[in-house]
């Protein structure tokens, strides 16, 4: 490397693309971990803050992450069969849509879910069906695991010879990172 390369110094968005590529790619569990050391390296806010905000959606929604909703009604999973809105998820199982802070991984909010957001009463009963033994199955196989079914094509079919796809999502990640030290 000449001495004229090792001057030149990164733009900032560069940085912030470097940032985020180590953000969305952290492993399972451990995104808190090094978006701390990001903040570090980058020593400046604005541009880290941009970078998490960016990032952590992607990251929650390809880890499944799940978020306790308040009240101990539930945990809703960040998955994009889920998603209403870039903060909205909805919860089929107690029909609430959860409001989520991604870069605190938290739930700040919770709202009845609309009609709208919800899959047809025929669908729903088939759903709930398959809600019920996913969540059997789930309690056996994976103790602190998380699931959802969500209606992901034909919610609001009305009877039987309508077609319509139901999407089952199960998040059992254990995530011990000082087991590996």
């Amino acid at each position: 490397m000449s001495d004229e390369e090792s001057d030149q110094q990164l733009s900032d968005d560069q940085k912030l693309e470097i940032a985020k590529w180590f953000l969305t790619n952290s492993p399972a569990g451990e995104i808190q971990y090094i978006s701390k050391d990001i903040r570090s390296v980058l020593m400046d806010n604005d541009l880290y803050n941009k970078a998490a905000s960016e990032a952590f959606p992607i990251y929650n929604k390809n880890h499944l992450i799940s978020i306790e909703m308040p009240n101990r009604s539930g945990d809703v999973v960040v998955t994009t069969f889920a998603e209403l809105s870039d903060t909205e998820y909805l919860d089929p199982r107690t029909a609430q849509v959860a409001v989520v802070d991604h870069v605190k991984q938290v739930c700040i909010d919770v709202r009845p879910a609309t009609d709208d957001e919800l899959c047809s009463p025929y669908i729903e009963e088939f759903r709930c069906d398959l809600d019920a033994e996913i969540l059997k199955y789930v309690g056996e196989a994976y103790k602190k695991g998380v699931c959802s079914v969500y209606c992901i094509n034909g919610k609001d079919a009305e009877g039987p010879g309508l077609d319509f796809e139901l999407a089952v999502v199960i998040n059992a990640s254990r995530c011990s990172p000082q087991n590996f030290w």
